[in-house]
């Protein structure tokens, strides 16, 4: 099982770089960026793809609604080529309030327009002239649709690799499912170990079935809050609170995944109860309300038996790399963290 971490999209980038080298010294073989309505990924990609040797790097997601599929292409090439191949694509569909709140797109057929994406990018890598007759991204354009003066192009550079790894962040059964088809890896999000075959194995099963023998086994990448100490109460206090804003405040009521995960969990009732106190405003009412198993059990915070213990779960589950999110209050706790964990995963 790989150990990696998860650099914030709100982390002072410049202090987590120090601390990325550190990682890396310490086995890390992982580094995500992620990226919301913030600072771009890709240029934190690219200062760390020159400042780090080993450790493969990820976006942890670069949104599909806000680049054209064959930047997304061009970019992951940069990358892979600026790092020694060492890039790895992450892939989603984002949600309506940034992409139309933020970028001003409609947001429409996110699985569709994954499915073409994928395409176009690996279409791209293997340098071939860009043909792709999709409903979304037609290329070329055809001509009813613009001057009809474009042509098929292949990409100029030619790429470290034909085939840079892509893993698509994935929450819905049907998402799920079109992940575990053509991608080669999937990012769940609140993934809890002992529920995770009830929420999402039927869709993981229907995926696999239609997955080609090419791609290899699914990556199953799951990033969790790290901890390893005696303080737990207080570090998982973040983490409660971002479960209950998730829960209860993204979306609205009937139209919030997270909520709907929850459910799938078998938690209907409480996840009704913290959806009701949030959008009333009562949120340390909703906090309260949380099912303690969902919080414990979707980060790896407390004692160094417990983390094992979830590194174990984790593990069994079927979790291939472990996105970690070291929460100690100074460099040199986060650190410790991940060292300890490197040690109790092997």
């Amino acid at each position: 099982m790989r150990l990696g971490v998860a650099i914030d999209y709100s982390d002072d980038f410049l202090t987590a770089v120090a601390e990325v080298r550190d990682y890396e010294r310490a086995g890390a073989g992982l580094i995500a960026v992620s990226e919301a309505y913030s600072f771009d990924a890709v240029s934190r990609l690219g200062y760390l793809a020159a400042v780090t040797s080993t450790v493969a790097l990820t976006s942890a997601i670069l949104p599909i609604y806000s680049r054209t599929p064959t930047l997304l292409a061009m970019t992951a090439a940069g990358l892979d080529d600026l790092s020694g191949g060492r890039f790895e694509l992450g892939l989603g569909s984002s949600g309506a309030q940034v992409i139309e709140g933020f970028h001003g797109v409609p947001f429409s057929a996110p699985l569709g327009r994954l499915r073409e994406t994928v395409e176009i990018c690996r279409s791209v890598w293997r340098r071939e002239p860009l043909v792709h007759e999709g409903r979304f991204s037609p290329v070329p354009l055809p001509a009813g649709q613009g001057t009809g003066l474009g042509k098929p192009l292949k990409l100029i550079n030619k790429p470290v690799r034909a085939r840079i790894p892509i893993s698509l962040a994935a929450l819905t059964p049907k998402a799920v499912a079109q992940a575990a088809e053509i991608a080669d890896g999937w990012f769940p999000v609140f993934y809890h170990p002992g529920k995770a075959a009830a929420a999402w194995g039927d869709a993981l099963a229907e995926g696999r079935a239609m997955r080609s023998a090419e791609l290899g086994p699914l990556d199953v990448i799951v990033g969790l809050p790290l901890y390893v100490g005696d303080d737990a109460e207080r570090m998982l206090d973040p983490h409660r609170r971002r479960t209950a804003l998730y829960l209860g405040g993204m979306g609205a009521r009937g139209a919030n995944f997270y909520n709907d995960l929850a459910v799938r969990y078998g938690y209907a009732d409480e996840a009704t109860r913290v959806q009701e106190l949030y959008l009333a405003g009562e949120t340390e009412a909703a906090v309260a309300a949380l099912p303690e198993d969902l919080v414990r059990s979707t980060a790896l915070i407390g004692t160094a038996e417990e983390v094992r213990r979830g590194l174990d779960a984790l593990r069994a589950s079927g979790v291939t790399t472990v996105l970690t999110q070291p929460v100690a209050p100074t460099a040199e706790g986060r650190l410790a963290s991940f060292e300890a964990a490197i040690g109790l995963a092997a």
